[in-house]
């Protein structure tokens, strides 16, 4: 067990790529300050890279107190081994109580990697962080412990909820999805204490050489920054039929995406799906076509603005969260809906 007092403050890994910092890094950095306020405590952003520190002050206008920056060549890229290392290091010479990262693709492979080589826990892909007590329902003869970091996720497929703590270790990590937790406002022109510390990298033979990056070329539009959301479920019947979501998501600006039994199927890829093992949402608006609403989909876009749902069974879960349903045969229903957005378009070009 470490010295749990000496552990101090909140920070966060700002992930950036090819120098541009990735969104998640400011929705960790306003979780952050939401946790920071409760404790006490300041947020620091952990910033790595090469040639990154003039991304320190972006991460200053969405919330970030402090910026560690760790900048060495070795770290263009992103490899497991040197970037587990800056971790590290920024972690035991640093001390945070709390440390989060983003469930991306590079944070399930960071995340695991530094718990391991300081020695604490991880709670992975975590959809609510709370500070609380633990254990959260006193229990005789067992000490409280206050102000932990009290971390919920999805288990057993989705099918329970569960809240996870660390009492006896720091610090108390998670890995946090995407598109889960809300970014500050941004203050233009705001500034953070920036700190630059290199621990030194030395190549070792857990050092990858990257010989070649391919970049997957898509002209589609991320269904996580979209404002209306058209999805499709197994209901939809065939890849072919979604050409009435497509009509619809045309008429009315919005973007196509779907369920996860519509990727399994092959009928997209992806990149579009919408759901626990997919992308977390929330636009303005999401269409529910064809998709019967099981927990893992609602968990992925119950937070949206209006959820309107279609489908020909009345007693499917996703009419518990819709705000508008409609009970009916969606082959009929949405060329209909398609058809009148394009009448008051056109009624509202000729007023």
């Amino acid at each position: 067990m470490n010295n749990l007092e000496a552990y101090k403050g909140v920070f966060v890994f700002a992930q950036q790529v090819d120098n541009v910092i990735s969104n998640i890094a400011y929705e960790l950095i306003g979780k952050g300050k939401e946790l920071a306020k409760d404790l006490g405590v300041e947020v620091t952003a952990v910033l790595v890279g090469s040639d990154v520190k003039g991304l320190a002050d972006q991460l200053a206008e969405y919330g970030a107190d402090k910026v560690i920056v760790v900048d060495d060549p070795e770290l263009k890229e992103y490899r497991t081994e040197p970037y587990t290392h800056a971790i590290a290091s920024v972690i035991k010479e640093f001390k945070p109580e709390i440390f989060l990262i983003g469930a991306t693709a590079i944070g399930r492979d960071l995340g695991p990697r530094v718990c391991a080589r300081i020695h604490t826990g991880l709670t992975a892909d975590c959809t609510k962080l709370d500070i609380g007590d633990f254990p959260m329902n006193p229990v005789p003869g067992r000490e409280t412990k206050h102000n932990q970091l009290l971390m919920t996720r999805p288990a057993f497929g989705g099918n329970t909820i569960a809240t996870i703590a660390c009492p006896d270790f720091r610090p108390q990590m998670a890995t946090v999805r995407p598109g889960v937790m809300q970014k500050a406002p941004k203050e233009a022109g705001k500034k953070a204490v920036v700190t630059e510390f290199n621990p030194g990298f030395t190549k070792n033979n857990k050092y990858v050489d990257i010989l070649e990056v391919v970049k997957a070329v898509s002209n589609t539009v991320d269904i996580m920054d979209a404002k209306i959301l058209v999805s499709g479920g197994r209901g939809v019947g065939s890849p072919e039929n979604f050409k009435i979501l497509d009509d619809l998501a045309e008429a009315i600006g919005g973007t196509v995406s779907c369920s996860r039994a519509v990727v399994d199927a092959g009928w997209k890829p992806k990149d579009l799906q919408v759901g626990q093992t997919g992308k977390t949402v929330r636009p303005n608006v999401y269409f529910a076509i064809g998709i019967s609403g099981a927990i893992q989909h609602l968990a992925g876009m119950e937070e949206s603005d209006i959820i309107v749902a279609i489908n020909k069974d009345e007693s499917a879960p996703i009419f518990d969260v819709a705000d508008y349903g409609v009970v009916g045969d969606l082959n009929k229903i949405v060329p209909m809906l398609t058809e009148k957005i394009k009448e008051a378009k056109a009624a509202a070009k000729n007023n």
